[in-house]
């Protein structure tokens, strides 16, 4: 169940950043504040679960930021045209594995 709750605060967070791109455009409609405000107090609202379920919180908010960038940027390329190129691929691939590294270097 902690994982679903980290998934659920990865998630909120995402489609907060990317209702805050949606908010910055020129004529946005205030509704996507409102997403903003939502998404991201849903995200630390979970997170907190998170972390009072016991998960480290080195290893939670690594999981978080990592999967929340790789995300963000795919899902940015994929509905703003933002460009996503091999450099920032590997950056993404970097962050995961010092996540992976984190993650095992907590098992000890």
């Amino acid at each position: 169940m902690t994982w679903l709750f980290l998934t659920g605060a990865i998630l909120s967070e995402v489609a907060a950043t990317l209702a805050l791109r949606m908010a910055s455009q020129p004529g946005a409609r205030k509704g996507w504040l409102l997403v903003v405000g939502v998404g991201y107090l849903a995200a630390f609202v979970l997170l907190t679960v998170v972390l009072g379920r016991g998960l480290a919180v080195g290893v939670a908010y690594g999981i978080w930021s990592a999967v929340g960038v790789a995300l963000t940027a795919l899902a940015s390329r994929v509905l703003f045209g933002e460009a996503l190129t091999r450099v920032m691929g590997l950056g993404i691939a970097l962050i995961i594995a010092g996540v992976l590294f984190i993650e095992l270097g907590s098992a000890h």
